[in-house]
């Protein structure tokens, strides 16, 4: 893994991130991410930011914030960026819902360059033209893309992605290629509610963050290419990294699901185990180690050293 790191050339003191939704509880599988996390950072000299991606106001609620910061703490992993005082009362940049002038300063630079325009079309109507298939992304069709509609026609915004392909390197997964005009079509940015969309906010995110290497599960490997294309477009230069970790999921395959209440570290520290305890069982669920032998998060930078 050190090597690989060598042959990628991050900067010294490169900047990774944590970035959990305040939707639900922490569960096993957010364990996982912070093991590597800060098990990569710790042990090659990286710096991790805490962001709190909490873009959907419509399910994000202020007590799942306060509980998962909370957790994290009692977990011990500690950001090197985040949370302060200043940032658990809401002055801190690194939550999303403080950053809407960002995204919308985003925006505006893109629809200069003519590459935003409105769109109207409901998940329904996508699904009458290119059909609905369950747990497949359904591809936008550009039914909107030549409609010239006026601003205030739909709160809804999509940016216009070329045909090209996207090629990266994933440290665990090697060499990948990405259609993302294939994919997902032209990308929302804006919903119908006015939020902003994770793909656009989270991009946006990470150029303004400085983040060199990105750390998450495998089930989010498909928006690599989209937002390196939406990367590019908004002028980034710094070269962006990518992990995509294994997920803690049951017997059926399905993955763990803040929503379902699925094996909460809130429920697991109320039936008496230890940080170590919870840190080893989401090691050993991913393959990190070969028991669920309990590990301080002090100890993870061993797994990837």
């Amino acid at each position: 893994m050190g090597h690989t790191l060598d042959l990628l050339k991050l900067p010294a003191g490169w900047r990774t991130r944590f970035a959990p939704a305040p939707t639900g509880f922490l569960h096993l599988g957010h364990v996982v991410n912070a093991i590597y996390v800060w098990g990569m950072a710790r042990a090659h000299d990286g710096r991790v930011v805490l962001r709190v991606e909490d873009h959907d106001q419509s399910r994000c609620r202020p007590e799942y914030e306060r509980a998962l910061l909370d957790d994290l703490d009692w977990l011990g992993f500690a950001p090197d960026e985040g949370p302060t005082d200043e940032y658990r009362a809401g002055a801190n940049a690194l939550r999303q819902s403080d950053n809407g002038w960002r995204y919308a300063a985003a925006i505006t630079a893109l629809e200069l360059r003519g590459l935003v325009y409105t769109c109207q079309c409901s998940r329904g109507d996508i699904a009458r033209v290119v059909g609905d298939r369950p747990n497949e992304e359904m591809r936008y069709p550009g039914t909107c893309r030549a409609a010239a509609l006026a601003p205030d026609a739909s709160l809804q915004r999509r940016v216009r992605l070329g045909d090209d392909p996207e090629r990266f390197f994933d440290l665990l997964r090697g060499p990948q290629e990405q259609h993302p005009a294939a994919q997902c079509g032209d990308l929302l940015v804006r919903d119908r509610l006015g939020q902003w969309t994770y793909q656009f906010a989270v991009t946006v995110d990470d150029l303004d963050q400085r983040i060199d290497l990105v750390i998450r599960g495998e089930d989010l490997l498909a928006s690599t290419g989209r937002q390196r294309a939406l990367a590019r477009l908004l002028g980034r230069r710094r070269p962006l990294h990518v992990m995509h970790h294994p997920l803690v999921r049951h017997a059926d395959g399905a993955k763990l699901s803040k929503s379902a209440g699925d094996t909460g570290v809130r429920e697991l520290r109320a039936q008496g185990d230890t940080a170590e305890a919870v840190i080893g069982r989401a090691a050993h669920a991913v393959g990190l180690q070969p028991t669920p032998a309990p590990c301080a998060a002090a100890d993870v930078a061993r797994f990837f050293a």
